[in-house]
């Protein structure tokens, strides 16, 4: 957890702080977000939670989001409702089409920017503006409204551009388009109160970014899945259903995409094909699903099980079917992006098989807990030794490693208490910029 000894003291109510000119008090927070619950993307989840913590703490709390589904559009959400705990959640129109192409994903981002930003203006009673990474470079549009509305800026930076586009490829990184966005980033973040990143590497890149000191909150994120809970391999409908009996299974759960890749652990499942024990497992969708795919075809893979993203109502079931959960960061995005589905893995007492670069944020937990293994991408002949090693342990071995995992989740990675760092990181931007008469 980070150090929050020297944070500003909490005044309560927050709503009678006042104007740094004793005008008045602080407004509403407002949260700018393209996801939010009921939509499933996890940037989403991390804002509600956000947003009933702060709403909790006493502040007026309003979401401004899409009233379509992130990845399905054709799923609608009403655009004006009130949670139980009094978040006040607006949705904007055409602000979600899809993610069948990228111009689509453009036209709605641009709309969202738009229609936030008209609000944001002239929205009577605002008194701060927190903005994350959904859609991308939301910043620009706080940016211009906290120099106009003189507002503070809280941004929770969950992932890097256009540092992820240059380490996947897609823009040249001493081409114009990298250079300008640069400089936009730098702009936005000279101009943000409070900057919160997830580890130490986003926080590093960041600080280089800038050019000059900027205040960075290091705090992990959690599981948004908070029902999150073990259950026994004996007792698992997914197990019994998918016929996985008393076989290893080894597991990737998520989203399929370039920023990981999983062609090593391929590698390694194909050299271990006449394994009777282990079963490899890929649960979800995703743009590099179809490698899963063409594997399968290309080497008649019958120890391979690919299946769509899992209900929510069965989630436990599923990440628990595992034996092992795969975690996999791109050589180039440690410090770009975070990989969360650490947390998933370790609230179900799952051991972890990291495929990536060291040093991580994966590397650092699994040393410090000894919850798993790691291997470097290319690396096939390692990650065959470790899947064997992995296939003579008994089962109870496999689980007393995961339970390692599940002990740090309790301790160091508790959703409660990082909530309540990331609420009162950005009370301590309110505060200083709006001190208490």
């Amino acid at each position: 957890m980070p150090n929050t000894q020297n944070r500003l003291p909490f005044l309560s109510p927050p709503h009678h702080r006042t104007h740094k000119n004793g005008v008045g008090d602080i407004g509403s927070i407002v949260l700018v977000t393209q996801t939010f619950p009921p939509d499933s993307a996890a940037v989403g989840q991390h804002m509600a939670d956000l947003a009933e913590t702060m709403a909790r703490r006493g502040h007026r709390v309003r979401v401004l989001t899409a009233d379509r589904g992130y990845d399905d559009s054709s799923v609608k959400y009403p655009r004006r409702e009130t949670t139980s705990f009094g978040v006040d959640v607006r949705r904007l129109r055409f602000t979600s089409f899809g993610k069948a192409n990228l111009l689509n994903r453009i036209a709605a981002m641009l709309s969202f920017i738009g229609q936030a930003g008209a609000t944001l203006l002239f929205q009577r009673d605002l008194g701060g503006v927190v903005f994350s990474t959904s859609p991308p470079f939301v910043g620009v549009l706080a940016a211009i409204v906290g120099r106009i509305r003189r507002v503070p800026l809280a941004y929770w930076a969950m992932d890097l551009n256009p540092d992820q586009l240059v380490a996947l490829g897609i823009l040249p990184s001493d081409g114009p388009v990298a250079r300008c966005l640069r400089r936009l980033n730098r702009s936005i973040l000279r101009r943000t109160d409070v900057v919160i990143t997830l580890d130490e590497l986003m926080a590093q890149r960041l600080r280089q970014q800038t050019g000059g000191p900027i205040k960075v909150d290091i705090i992990p994120p959690w599981s948004p899945d908070k029902a999150l809970a073990p259950v026994p391999r004996n007792e698992n409908a997914f197990r019994i259903k998918h016929h996985l009996g008393n076989k290893t299974v080894v597991m990737y759960s998520g989203n399929h995409t370039p920023s990981n890749p999983l062609t090593t652990l391929l590698d390694a499942a194909v050299a271990l094909r006449d394994c009777e024990v282990l079963h490899f497992v890929f649960v979800g969708s995703g743009t590099a699903k179809q490698q899963v795919e063409q594997y399968i075809t290309r080497y008649s893979l019958h120890n391979i099980l690919t299946l769509p993203y899992q209900p929510k109502a069965t989630l436990s079931d599923s990440l628990s079917a595992a034996d092992v959960h795969v975690v996999s960061l791109g050589t180039p995005m440690a410090g770009v992006i975070h990989p969360c589905k650490v947390y998933g893995a370790m609230a179900v007492a799952r051991p972890i098989l990291y495929f990536g670069p060291s040093p991580s944020h994966v590397t650092a937990i699994l040393d410090e807990w000894q919850n798993g293994w790691a291997v470097a991408h290319g690396d096939v002949t390692g990650a065959t030794t470790i899947l064997r090693h992995i296939a003579s342990l008994p089962h109870q071995a496999l689980a007393t490693v995961g339970e390692r995992g599940r002990a740090a989740m309790d301790s160091r990675f508790d959703p409660a208490r990082l909530c309540e760092a990331v609420a009162e990181a950005i009370e301590d931007a309110l505060v200083v910029r709006w001190p208490s008469a």
